[in-house]
């Protein structure tokens, strides 16, 4: 295979999502000229010559449970604002075929298959699709609804540890953009580490969290003590409805309340709650109040608004991951991929400040520079 024609795989769990459909429809886009590649940070120029895999020679495919076609996802997507005007007919194409690649997940209700049985059925998916498509490598990406966490005497395995477990004995690299468990699971410590694969974190970083991990070192560099730090967030769409759950929504908080903590050495008081708005589609209205102590006393208040489209932040990012993870694969890196933290709520390892991850994922750039 020439330099040329190899291609890389990027299976998502959950391929019709808003996440997923959105990575879809931008990745074609940018790689066609149509759009600019806002939001992704390998398309920097601390990331030149680095031997990512091009945009245009991504592959999609992946796992749900739903079946509406990426195109007719795209255009719902478009109507409510989060992928622009035509973007979706211009795109077809790319996004018929990414369809194409969709294979039913599970388990779904009344599903009789055993872990085991569930496990081998994704795994000969993504064998299939890397030997139909020739790819070099398969990253495999967690971008599916929030699940609640499983009890400790839970006889399964939740489903996002399922399908981690199916990309370990396939082959490949794996990154869960999601609070659920994936490959956190005691049941799969032993396969994790025997698998020599790279992986990345779990609970993408996108608005409210984003904004946490830059403001929490402010406060820690300049001695303002901080007394309480509370947050709402408002959205619809699938997440709105998955988090509507309150077992869901515990798990997504964790990731949320664990910035603070890390940073600032304890939890402070307060709460985030999130709120289902079926009205507000794929947006997001995230609100944080912070109670801290200035000079002599002095109370002091620090209010943020962040209103945004999470499947636009998202999307970059998962690309982002995409390609990081496929190269780390390439340059024969192994194991979890502290370097990764900039995109996490809860990283594998590493510092908690924004800034001091990106410093880690600049260097990590330089050292897949040297291994070309």
């Amino acid at each position: 295979m020439s330099a040329h024609a190899v291609r890389t795989g990027v299976w998502f769990i959950g391929a019709r999502g808003s996440v997923a459909t959105t990575a879809t429809a931008g990745c074609a886009a940018i790689a066609a000229g149509l759009h600019p590649p806002t939001g992704m940070v390998t398309e920097t120029p601390p990331f030149t010559d680095t031997g990512l895999p091009p945009l245009s020679s991504l592959v999609f495919g992946g796992h749900d449970t739903l079946d509406c076609p990426l195109p007719k996802r795209a255009e719902a997507l478009a109507a409510g604002g989060v992928l622009p005007h035509g973007l979706p007919s211009a795109v077809e194409a790319e996004l018929l075929r990414a369809d194409a690649e969709i294979r039913p997940g599970g388990p779904l209700a009344g599903d009789t298959r055993t872990d085991e049985e569930l496990i081998a059925a994704f795994t000969t998916d993504l064998e299939d699709f890397a030997r139909r498509h020739e790819l070099a490598r398969t990253v495999v990406i967690n971008v599916a609804s929030t699940e609640p966490a499983p009890a400790e005497d839970d006889a399964r395995l939740p489903a996002s540890s399922l399908y981690a477990a199916a990309a370990l004995r396939a082959g490949c690299a794996y990154a869960n953009f999601t609070p659920s468990t994936g490959l956190r699971s005691p049941r799969l410590q032993d396969a994790v580490e025997s698998s020599g694969l790279p992986h990345a974190g779990r609970d993408g970083k996108t608005g409210q969290t984003l904004l946490r991990s830059v403001l929490a070192p402010m406060f820690v560099q300049r001695a303002l003590p901080v007394r309480a730090w509370s947050g709402t967030n408002l959205l619809g769409g699938g997440d709105g409805a998955a988090l509507a759950d309150p077992a869901a929504a515990a798990a997504k908080n964790a990731g949320k309340e664990r910035v603070l903590a890390d940073t600032l050495g304890a939890a402070p008081e307060g709460e985030v709650h999130i709120d289902d708005v079926p009205a507000m589609g794929d947006w997001k209205t995230a609100w944080d109040h912070v109670a801290f102590d200035g000079f002599l006393g002095s109370r002091m208040i620090l209010q943020t608004i962040w209103q945004g489209c999470d499947s636009a932040l998202a999307a970059p990012l998962v690309l982002d991951l995409a390609r990081l993870l496929a190269r780390s694969h390439e340059a024969g890196l192994t194991g979890p991929r502290p370097e990764l933290g900039f995109y996490f709520k809860d990283p594998d390892g590493g510092p908690a400040a924004l800034s001091e991850q990106y410093a880690s994922l600049l260097a990590f750039a330089d050292r897949l520079r040297a291994a070309r």
